[in-house]
């Protein structure tokens, strides 16, 4: 009897596990469940075989006016093209990838539930990013709050001066972790280590095998802990009965 409780448990928690692996967020433009969408749209297509995202969200999510965010890209003049091209990019890791698991967070912001916080992206996609927008301009460092959107999309907030890219972020880094609010954690790790996950890629999604990577390294003690628990509410359960 104990060795099939046992067993029950362990199927548990793995359940959670591989829940964790393959989710999408709980967020304003997220299908409730990843699956295969057909002919995603340019730079969204290679997470077509499994996305969160629906081929109009990928579709708009390349539109400067896009209804998604109804979020200005040249805020303080137009935005590079070289610059640009990685925002869609990020928009389409953001919404379309279902291997977010392990860094989904529970939020209460009224245009999602949950968001991602601490993602570890590749040196490589940091650096190339940081790189074709250096010449760029912005007036706020992080993205996510304190724009005016009075005129319906987001402008410079009142005394909010535009600056060249670099004076607001002069690294890699700190571009990548604060322009979201944390959402990405910069990393020394490349793309072959299979410890990052990548914006950018061709063929097979390389990020489930990280976001699994993630999940057991951190869930390890964490589902130990989880099991046992569970174990001895089962045993005072059984001695209450018996």
């Amino acid at each position: 009897m104990w060795g099939r409780l046992i067993l029950l448990l362990a199927l548990t928690s793995s359940t959670l596990s591989l829940d964790k692996l393959n989710m999408c967020m709980d967020a304003k433009h997220h299908k409730v469940q990843p699956g295969p969408e057909g002919l995603l749209y340019k730079q969204c297509s290679p997470w077509q075989s499994n996305a969160c995202c629906t081929a109009n969200t990928t579709e708009e999510a390349h539109d400067d006016n896009s209804y998604l965010y109804n979020f200005n890209w040249n805020h303080c003049g137009i935005m590079s093209d070289n610059c640009k091209r990685h925002f869609i990019q990020d928009t389409c890791f953001y919404e379309c990838s279902p291997h977010l698991g392990p860094w989904i967070q529970k939020v209460e912001q009224s245009w999602r539930k949950e968001r991602i916080l601490d993602v570890p992206l590749c040196k490589e996609d940091c650096h190339s990013w940081w790189d074709d927008c250096k010449n760029d301009i912005t007036c706020k460092t992080d993205w996510h709050y304190g724009w005016d959107w009075t005129s319906g999309t987001n402008q410079c907030p009142l005394n909010a001066k535009c600056r060249k890219w670099t004076d607001v972020y002069p690294t890699p880094q700190s571009m990548c972790e604060q322009i979201w609010s944390k959402s990405y954690l910069y990393t020394e790790l490349a793309k072959d280590s299979g410890k990052c996950m990548q914006l950018w890629f061709t063929g097979p999604n390389p990020n489930q095998k990280v976001a699994e990577y993630y999940l057991n390294k951190g869930s390890g003690t964490h589902h130990n802990s989880y099991l046992v628990a569970l174990l001895l509410l089962s045993v005072t359960s059984l001695n209450v009965l018996f």
